[in-house]
């Protein structure tokens, strides 16, 4: 029997872990393919892992509860065949790729050849002599990753005569990012003010969060720590837009047998002003911007039980209108029955948060990482404005919504922010009455 190692699936360029939830097949159960093996969870979303292949479940290498990272291996399956046909090769170990002889100063015959592999800590004398052999690969990686020489002997080889091999300099360089991270923590708790602790009374009432609000609270914490944020306000008079879709809600909803709501037409009005202004349509990974060609808008629902979730909308610039509304719809109604998949909340681009939908006129909401930007819109309200007419100015009454949008100063600046919110806001207060749908 071969053996098949199961690994945890890529879910998204901003997902590198999920908890296991739980395990629906145990040591000895039969696995069919394409069946799921376990339950899992993210920030984003609850899914199940399938099993690409049929057998038999040899072991579960993840508990219940426990954390595992995108492309670990959480489970050994048994399926026919020779074990030949485990999926997983070993790497072959490095070959030393040769050298001319003027540069291929280390062989047999040089005094002292057995001692080469020991580390720095002795001083040397003879510099030539002491060189180790370094393949072009090694090399490579140490040039790419900040080695110098003298660091890059002070690695130990377990490769022939003590080279260093490939997985070698790999291991040391994931232990050098871990003590600098290490170190990152240290200097960060350093410098946050210790919490102020709080009192509980007897009286009190002590919920402790369940397992998608702590990662929610947690991925909200790293987003403001790594985002500065700040938020540009426009104030949108929508009224041809209201008065349009007052004519034409009952006919689209005889016809398509579904309502038309407004996020669909504010993501409309998004897409078109991220096609006007890319720059905001991107994501920072240090130094670089990530000039996203797909526009891919997220809406942030609300979940029966307060907690909150990210569908996302793929390439909504290339959908008509109707498309928009059924994609929404679509969303909203599995989000609420916790029926997403992993996809439904992965890639997005850009995000809107419909805040109006409880009563509030703004809000200054909290990018959704790696995103650089989000658009809060408040409730639609009544009231008194000046209205400008070839025959002079006067007051009437006109629905009015607040837009806010918040984004990340590292990259949107204020004049780039506040034009893309008021461009939003253009799109929609020249909505066409006339318009088809």
């Amino acid at each position: 029997m071969a053996t098949f190692n199961l690994q945890l699936p890529r879910m998204g360029e901003s997902v590198s872990e999920a908890t296991v939830i739980k395990w629906l097949k145990y040591p000895g159960d039969r696995i069919e393919e394409d069946e799921p093996v376990l339950e899992i969870a993210t920030d984003k979303v609850d899914s199940d892992v399938p099993s690409p292949v049929s057998g038999i479940l040899k072991e579960q290498l993840f508990a219940e509860n426990a954390v595992a990272q995108v492309g670990d291996i959480i489970a050994l399956i048994e399926v026919a065949g020779d074990d030949d046909g485990n999926d997983v090769v070993d790497e072959p170990a490095e070959q030393p790729i040769e050298t001319p002889a003027e540069e291929n100063i280390i062989n047999d015959d040089i005094p002292g050849i057995d001692q080469l592999t020991e580390t720095k800590s002795q001083p040397h004398t003879n510099k030539a002599a002491d060189s180790r052999f370094y393949s072009p690969l090694v090399k490579n990686i140490a040039a790419e990753e900040g080695i110098s020489a003298d660091e890059l002997d002070t690695i130990k080889g377990t490769g022939n005569e003590g080279r260093v091999t490939k997985q070698d300099i790999l291991d040391y360089v994931a232990m050098r990012k871990r003590s600098d991270q290490q170190t990152e923590d240290v200097q960060l708790t350093e410098s946050v003010p210790t919490p102020t602790p709080i009192t509980i009374s007897a009286s009190d009432e002590i919920i402790e969060m369940d397992r998608m609000r702590r990662l929610i609270a947690d991925h909200m914490v790293r987003s403001v720590q790594t985002s500065p944020h700040v938020c540009s306000f426009v104030e949108a008079d929508v009224t041809n837009l209201v008065n349009w879709r007052n004519k034409v809600k009952d006919a689209y909803e005889k016809r398509e047998r579904e309502k038309i709501t407004f996020t669909p037409i504010f993501i409309e009005a998004v897409s078109k002003a991220l096609k006007d202004f890319p720059m905001v349509n991107v994501s920072v990974n240090g130094t670089q911007i990530i000039k996203k060609r797909n526009i891919n808008i997220g809406m942030a629902a609300a979940l029966p039980s307060g907690n909150l979730i990210v569908p996302v909308i793929k390439n909504a610039d290339q959908l008509s209108l109707v498309g928009l509304s059924k994609a929404v719809n679509d969303l909203a109604g599995r989000a609420r029955a916790n029926k997403l998949r992993p996809d439904d909340t992965q890639d997005g681009t850009f995000t809107l948060t419909n805040i109006g939908a409880f009563g509030n006129i703004m809000g200054t909401p909290i990018i959704n990482q790696p995103q650089v930007a989000i658009l809060a819109v408040g409730t639609i309200t009544k009231k008194p404005a000046v209205i400008e007419t070839e025959y002079g100015d006067m007051i009437g009454i006109r629905h009015m919504m607040y837009l806010s949008l918040s984004y990340d100063h590292r990259v949107v600046d204020g004049a780039l922010g506040g034009r893309f919110v008021k461009r939003v806001a253009d799109y929609l207060e020249n909505w066409d009455v006339n318009r088809e749908i």
